[in-house]
């Protein structure tokens, strides 16, 4: 699916000399830091919901009687 990302001129000459600089796209830079984005996101999601599952285990076990 296409997108248009629209950034800065700051951004956008970040992004180009880190594209440079690694030789690769600005296109594959650009996606590497979504992933590792949803990455991060997903892990911290994770780990806040299992830190609730442990901290409030007898609650939950006791609402879902």
């Amino acid at each position: 699916m296409a997108m248009t990302l629209r950034l800065t001129d700051e951004e956008n000459e970040d992004l180009r000399r880190t594209a440079e600089r690694e030789n690769r796209s600005m296109q594959e830079v650009a996606r590497q830091a979504i992933r590792e984005y949803v990455q991060r996101r997903t892990k911290l999601r994770d780990e806040a919901l299992a830190r609730i599952v442990a901290e409030d285990a007898e609650l939950l076990d006791r609402l879902a009687r």
